[in-house]
């Protein structure tokens, strides 16, 4: 059972996907698969690799997977690996999704992450979604932890507006921000969404 929080951040996730009119996806930290089995029945997606270090959730995912169409299960393909190591297994895809990931990575290895998404696999289209810091109180979260033990940080949308234009500039791609899972009028949504598109496709335009 997912909360209505993450069902919000999936459904957002979703729509994008959707619209980018991808054929092939990789979702990166795919975990137990709540956003890839969703996509495993879209019929305009061809191929789909999940990707996560974690074996128990892949062995969790394949076991949804079984639940499935033979139709769907053949378009999808599970990885055990890292995100940050630019796996040429990775590349030529039309689409990359981070769900709440990055926020589990050390931020002294976000640029490795970059490297390995942007310079590396370079997908028509990324799709980043990380926890708002500024709405932890109204979760109830104490000033001095984060939203989960295994976080190593948590930004403000300040902040993740700046990490994701850099990312777009040194990486040749558009980006839009957007606030996602609630929109509180002072602290935004519960989480927020980053979407690149290579500089050049039909969302050229830089902007927050």
């Amino acid at each position: 059972m997912t909360t209505w929080l993450h069902e919000q951040r999936l459904d957002a996730a979703h729509r994008v996907v959707r619209a980018s009119g991808a054929s092939s996806v990789l979702d990166l930290g795919c975990g137990d698969g709540d956003l890839l089995v969703r996509l495993a029945t879209e019929p305009q997606i061809e191929r789909i690799v999940g990707l996560d270090l974690c074996r128990a959730s892949l062995n969790r995912l394949r076991a949804r997977l079984d639940a499935l169409t033979e139709e769907a299960t053949a378009r999808v393909d599970l990885v055990l690996g890292s995100m940050i190591e630019g796996d040429s297994r990775l590349t030529g895809f039309d689409c990359a999704i981070l769900i709440e990931t990055i926020e589990h990575i050390a931020p002294d290895r976000l640029s490795s992450l970059e490297r390995a998404i942007f310079a590396r696999m370079r997908p028509a289209t990324v799709v980043v979604t990380t926890p708002n810091a500024e709405f932890n109180p109204l979760l109830g979260v104490p000033p001095h932890r984060f939203r989960h033990a295994d976080h190593r940080f948590e930004w403000d949308r300040a902040k993740f507006r700046r990490w994701a234009r850099g990312v777009a500039t040194r990486g040749g791609y558009a980006v839009t921000c957007n606030d996602i899972a609630g929109r509180h009028p002072a602290y935004g949504g519960a989480s927020q969404m980053a979407v690149f598109k290579i500089a050049g496709s039909s969302a050229d335009r830089l902007a927050a």
